[in-house]
Parts: structure tokens; sequence; C-alpha cells
């Protein structure tokens, strides 16, 4: 099996590979398993292929639908490889996808918590992750320096209406409160502030529907941020 392969199966669905890693016992990855390729999608892809085959009815209900959709095109693809797929948003207990994001790519910690691409910036998400029995064959990663270390400003830290940047962690009921208060469009229709202030990535960021759908269902049912910091969403 080719990395080229799984990428194919996955195009339809404005999904991509990225990257994959030779699990070790430290990653807590489900036996039987000899290769992990995640799965996600960068800038607008996604949405385009989500929005075309799922109707705004149902985008619009409660739920998750983007969550179910994921399963059905992932799980497809999953069956015609010959893989096991696993997804961040099953839990508790969770899959630890930042510690797998960044053994199979050169991510890292962003100032304000998900991880940073040094190409896409904050515009990526992880939506699975393929467990395949056998070795496949795998490009080396290639790290390098957080974009982050030579961004001196950190316009991220302060672009936050209502700081909930803050020294000790994200102060997440902060956010809510404002997102569901009066002055919370903003946030709402143009995605995080703070996100949006990053420079790295800024041709892949989400358009503003995309960018409501994300934060309202966020507003709507936060996730508990010590069990999941891992689908940057």
């Amino acid at each position: 099996m080719k990395l080229s392969t799984i990428a194919e199966a996955l195009s339809g669905a404005g999904l991509m590979v990225r990257g994959g890693f030779h699990p070790l016992a430290q990653d807590r990855v489900p036996e039987p398993a000899g290769t992990v390729v995640l799965v996600g999608n960068v800038g607008p892809a996604m949405w385009r292929s989500f929005t075309a085959r799922v109707s705004l009815a149902e985008r619009t209900a409660p739920g998750h639908p983007l969550d179910e959709w994921t399963r059905r095109v992932v799980g497809t693809a999953a069956s015609d490889l010959g893989a096991t797929p696993l997804y961040p948003f099953d839990g508790p207990p969770y899959w630890p996808f930042q510690q797998w994001a960044r053994r199979a790519e050169p991510v890292h910690p962003s100032p304000i918590g998900p991880l940073i691409h040094p190409q896409y910036g904050l515009w990526h998400g992880y939506r699975a992750a393929l467990v395949f029995a056998e070795s496949l064959a795998l490009p080396p990663v290639e790290q390098g320096p957080s974009p982050c270390t030579a961004c001196d400003e950190r316009p991220c830290l302060s672009a936050c209406p209502v700081d909930a940047m803050t020294p000790d962690g994200f102060a997440a009921g902060r956010c809510l409160d404002h997102l569901n208060g009066p002055k919370g469009d903003a946030c709402r229709e143009l995605a995080c502030l703070a996100r949006r202030a990053c420079p790295v990535g800024r041709s892949y960021a989400y358009g503003p529907e995309q960018s409501r759908f994300h934060m309202d269902r966020f507003a709507a049912a936060p996730p508990s941020f010590d069990e999941v910091p891992s689908a940057n969403r």
C-alpha cells in the first residue's frame, strides 16, 4: 500500500493524508498496528465537499453532522483500503491525536493551543487516523523550528476581545460567555480572532460559512480541553 493510493481514496471528500508513523507502545494505538496514517483537512476543500453532499437542513440540525459525515466517508475509504479507522471525537477516553500529529508532521503547539503547521498555519484539522496492520513505507518527517519562534509580535495573544488567551492557558468559560453574548458575532462569523490574527497560512483561512459552523458547534457544546486538545477544527 502506497500513501498515494490512500490519498487518492480520500481526495474526493476534500480530505488529505497528513503524514504517518510507525507506532510504539507509548503511542497507545490499538493492535494490530504497523502504521498509522493521519487523515485531515487543510483550508476550505473539505468544507466544499461536505456542503455539496450534506443539505443545509442537515448541516444546521442539532448534533455533529460533520463528524457523522466524516465517519461515512473515512469509514468507506478504510474498508476499501483494509484499515481500521479511529476518530478524534470518539471518547472519552480520546485518542491522543496531537501526540500522533507531532509524530507524523512538522507541527508545533502554538501560543493559543492548536498545533501550527509551517505552511498551513492554524487552518487545518485532523479528522481521522487509518491504522494498518502492515508496516508501510513512509517519508521521513522533516522537523524544523516552530514558525512562532520567529514571530516577535505574536498578535494571536492580543487579538481576543475578552483576553481568553491567558498565561495559564485558554480561559474557555470567558470565550464561551463572549460567543453567546451580544458582542460575539464577529468571532462567530470570522472564526476565533486570535486564530485569524496569526500571519502564517492566511491563504488557507476558512470562509465565513465554515467558520460560523465550527464556532456555533463550539459555543453550543464545547469539548473538554483537558480531554480533547487534539483536533484543530
